[in-house]
């Protein structure tokens, strides 16, 4: 819980700061357009840096780098909160993607060292609290600081939290020694860095017209390229800065294409949600952000049943059948329309979250089910950068489309069937999914929820 709530207050943080983006354009008179690149170069910051991680971890010991992450974000977020211009704002920006970067898979090491295996899918679901929470106490909280206080508390909030964690880090969390002398892939780092960097803002660039049109898709055909140069180089290389051998055992393997091919379909939610409430049905930030935290309640409760669900149908069962009510659930959001009843509503994102918590729980647990102790450090490091890829990859495709479905249909505003059919195609992605998951044994992860 300790290393949940650090991963929260940065999940927190890479949403709560859209709905203050209008307000920070008027203090510094900048086209909102251009207020993007607060959100861009943060995600950006993030993925160029998530890649050295788990090298990182294992070259200083996990529990110092978290440390100096947390302590970094801090300072990060401290000096957004000062920022007196446009570019001093993103600037700082990027310096709380590179601690967020750190956070997210260090976390997720400490606790695949410091868990045992029997109990791995226990801890690893009240980890995944933060991935589904995160995204959705974001719009509400920022919207209250934005209306009752100023855009600045949504980053000085972050350090008292900073400093509680630092404390209960330095009082509870084992400390692992890390392993001197191992070398920096930097060829590695230099391709993942191009590649990551260019993919994740091209889909920015793609999804929210930062640019025009040639130059996304120059970033898009630079990333691919630098992403396959650097295969190239991980198949020669002994020791590659993102070991994607990993691949080859099965469990990890599905649960990587499988999983992001999940992402893909449910990421781009809370966008959507956004878009429908304040866009199509004409609600305000406040009201629309606090329809959400109804899918905050169910994705705890279903943390209390997870394991419960996974030892009665085992994991390979539950992936594959849920898959298909996660699809559904999404594409049931598309139905609402402004004549929706709010207990309607609530009641649909409450069970469409149980539905999704139960299954990012699950596949948490089958992700690291056969990694060996002692690649636990590789194996998030190439988790957190797909996980960062695929998010955003899943956000940027909705723009895209919906600015393609907005120019087809020959309407210059947003409507809610254009939002709905973004949904849907995300149902049908949720379902493809449990197509990869009936591959797995039947008998897949038992080891990490026996009781």
């Amino acid at each position: 819980m300790i290393i949940g709530c650090a991963l929260c207050m940065e999940l927190i943080d890479a949403t709560v700061v859209m709905t203050a983006l209008p307000q920070m354009a008027r203090e510094f008179e900048a086209p909102s357009v251009r207020m993007n690149l607060v959100v861009s170069l943060y995600l950006l910051a993030a993925a160029l840096f998530v890649p050295v991680s788990g090298w990182a971890a294992d070259r200083f010991g996990p529990k110092r780098l978290f440390q100096w992450a947390i302590v970094l974000f801090g300072v990060a977020s401290l000096a957004c909160a000062l920022s007196s211009t446009l570019l001093q704002l993103c600037l700082a920006r990027m310096l709380q993607g590179v601690a967020g970067a750190m956070m997210v898979p260090v976390g997720q090491v400490l606790l695949l060292r410091w868990s045992p295996r029997a109990e791995l899918m226990r801890n690893l679901s009240y980890l995944t609290i933060p991935a589904l929470i995160g995204p959705i106490l974001g719009p509400p909280l920022g919207g209250l600081m934005v209306t009752f206080l100023s855009w600045h508390w949504i980053f000085l909030v972050n350090l008292p939290i900073a400093v509680l964690g630092l404390l209960l880090v330095q009082r509870h969390i084992p400390a692992f020694p890390g392993v001197r002398g191992e070398p920096l892939d930097g060829r590695g780092l230099l391709l993942s860095g191009i590649g990551l960097g260019a993919l994740v803002f091209g889909f920015e660039v793609l999804g929210h017209r930062l640019l025009p049109l040639p130059w996304g898709m120059a970033l898009l055909l630079i990333g691919g390229v630098s992403g396959a140069l650097y295969i190239r180089h991980a198949r020669r290389c002994a020791r590659p800065l993102l070991d994607l051998s990993l691949l080859r055992i099965p469990s990890f393997g599905i649960s990587f294409w499988g999983g992001n091919l999940l992402r893909l379909g449910t990421a781009s939610g809370p966008f959507l949600l956004v878009l429908l409430f304040q866009s199509c049905f004409g609600m305000s930030p406040l009201a629309a952000g606090l329809l959400t935290l109804a899918g905050g309640a169910g994705a705890f409760l279903m943390k209390l049943l997870a394991l419960r669900v996974v030892r009665r149908f085992g994991i390979r069962r539950t992936l594959t059948v849920n898959a298909l009510f996660t699809g559904v659930s999404l594409a049931a959001c598309a139905w609402f329309s402004i004549d929706t009843p709010y207990w309607l509503i609530v009641l649909m994102l409450f069970v469409s979250a149980l539905i999704r918590s139960l299954q990012f729980s699950t596949l948490g647990a089958l992700t690291y089910a056969d990694v060996p102790a002692q690649l636990s450090s590789r194996a998030s490091s190439l988790q957190a950068m797909t996980v960062q890829l695929s998010m955003s990859l899943s956000v940027g495709m909705a723009a895209a489309l919906l600015g393609l479905l907005m120019s087809v249909r020959g309407h210059a505003s947003l409507l809610a069937s254009d939002v709905a059919w973004v949904m849907l195609l995300g149902g049908v992605a949720c379902v493809a999914s449990g197509l990869l998951f009936r591959r797995l044994p039947a008998d897949a992860g038992r080891g990490v929820y026996a009781p």
